[in-house]
């Protein structure tokens, strides 16, 4: 079987109480929760293996944003 590199971007949200809060786009539901940023990322990874291996498992899609642009829009108000 090959062995694919997939990139994925993270959104990390800082909570009011502390901690990030980060979800994975282009995986529904993929939400994971750091104290710090290293450890909000560290969890993101884990997440985003399981995430995957569960597809892989119900041989399901593996999505992946080869395709996606982004871009960051400032709106002055």
């Amino acid at each position: 079987m090959e062995t694919k590199v997939l990139s994925y971007r993270v959104r990390l949200r800082k909570e009011p109480e502390g901690g990030y809060t980060v979800t994975v786009p282009s995986l529904p539901g993929c939400v994971t929760y750091g104290e710090t940023v290293d450890e909000a990322l560290k969890m993101a990874r884990e997440a985003i293996e399981l995430y995957i291996q569960i597809l892989k498992e119900d041989a399901a899609d593996i999505p992946h944003e080869d395709e996606t642009l982004e871009y960051t829009l400032a709106i002055q108000t």
